[in-house]
């Protein structure tokens, strides 16, 4: 879908013509290079690396890293990725210029909702995790905490605009699947679930904890994350969406300074995998502290490569290598029951399990999503979870 369709609301940028077709031909390019090019990786393997590594290996490739070194030398593989590369770039490219051209109004505009709000608190002092600031994640110059004037929204902004591009709408005309999936996953098996307070960890610029805040209309919501740009934005992004109960809060996930067992839910989203894995289990721990007697969580994520086909596992490790994700494969590799365990829940209450992503009914249906395929759900995610 063009990306005229993303939704719009009183933080979003506004994009010219000609940004907005850039977005919407970047989008274009996703898909074909999704649906034409990428095929032709498993078909590359199978029909000419894989004979070649059994004559000299004898046998199948034990694991992702035996197969790298002879996909990576082929031209076919090296196209698809530069390819991918530079519609990272690109997408990163025209999303910056965008915000940049209208950041002042953005700033003002910002500012103006977030005006004499007891709902989100920054912390200016906060020592920022070494993991955050010492590269560029998803190739998002700066990274999501970078500020570039006072009040500074920009990388939340740009993310906000961009994600549509990278997802192809997949996640809603609001980019809010994640949450939506685990709304969804909680009608089904916590249908009795009333949860007096919840926290999201890593929310970022909260497309995923507008959803869950949604639906639970009377819980205490509070959602962390360690970069002030993108809480900036969520809280304007919430309220001007007509969600404005949420409490935003700058901290570090591995100190977030709650009390033990002060929240009945415990949430991430798409967090784990930009996450070191020396910070991995201190959150974890925190996770558990923090969650009351009865009290759940749950962790929404890409799939884990444990069981996967190697090949699978290779082609989904790009990101790790080409997109600034250097803890993708480390965090795709841990056995999450392992590390819940590790941290101090049960291991007959921890669990792994399957999110169905959805997206509006209308959106898909304006934007011909619904033509011989079920766009309406927007794709099967991996999760995990436990009970304290």
């Amino acid at each position: 879908p063009p990306w005229s369709g993303v939704g719009r609301h009183g933080a979003f940028p506004e994009g010219t013509h000609d940004e907005a077709a850039r977005f919407s031909f970047l989008a274009q390019l996703n898909h074909f290079i999704q649906t034409e090019v990428f095929p032709g990786n498993r078909e590359l393997w199978e029909k000419k690396v894989r004979p070649a590594f059994l004559r000299e290996r004898g046998g199948p490739p034990a694991d992702r890293h035996e197969i790298a070194p002879w996909m990576r030398r082929e031209l076919y593989y090296q196209t698809w990725g530069s390819l991918r590369r530079n519609l990272m770039e690109m997408r990163q490219e025209n999303g910056r210029s965008l915000v940049l051209r209208q950041l002042d109004e953005l700033v003002e505009r910002t500012r103006r909702l977030n005006a004499n709000s007891d709902r989100l608190s920054l912390d200016p002092s906060l020592p920022l995790p070494d993991y955050l600031t010492r590269r560029d994640i998803h190739c998002m110059p700066g990274g999501y905490h970078t500020e570039l004037v006072p009040d500074d929204v920009a990388p939340a902004a740009n993310y906000d605009a961009g994600t549509y591009v990278i997802t192809a709408g997949i996640t809603g005309r609001f980019n809010d699947g994640g949450g939506r999936a685990i709304v969804g996953w909680l009608e089904r098996n916590a249908p009795g679930l009333r949860p007096r307070r919840i926290l999201d960890i890593g929310c970022g610029l909260g497309l995923n904890t507008v959803p869950i805040a949604r639906h639970f209309p009377e819980a205490e919501v509070h959602a962390i994350d360690a970069a002030a740009p993108m809480l900036r934005y969520a809280h304007a992004r919430a309220k001007s969406l007509g969600v404005d109960r949420i409490h935003w809060r700058q901290a570090d996930a591995e100190s977030p300074g709650f009390e033990d067992g002060s929240f009945d839910l415990v949430l991430a989203t798409t967090f784990w995998h930009e996450t070191s894995m020396e910070a991995v289990g201190r959150i974890m721990r925190q996770i558990r502290r923090l969650l009351r007697s009865g009290g759940l969580h749950l962790s929404l994520e890409q799939p884990t490569y444990r069981g996967m086909d190697p090949f699978e596992a290779f082609i989904r490790d790009w990101d790790g290598s080409n997109n600034n994700e250097p803890f993708w494969g480390g965090f795709h590799d841990l056995d999450a029951i392992e590390e819940l365990a590790k941290a101090g829940f049960e291991r007959a209450r921890c669990f792994e399990t399957r999110y169905e992503g959805q997206i509006e009914a209308d959106f898909a249906s304006d934007q011909g999503m619904d033509q011989g395929r079920d766009f309406g759900r927007g794709g099967s995610w991996y999760g995990f979870g436990a009970r304290a």
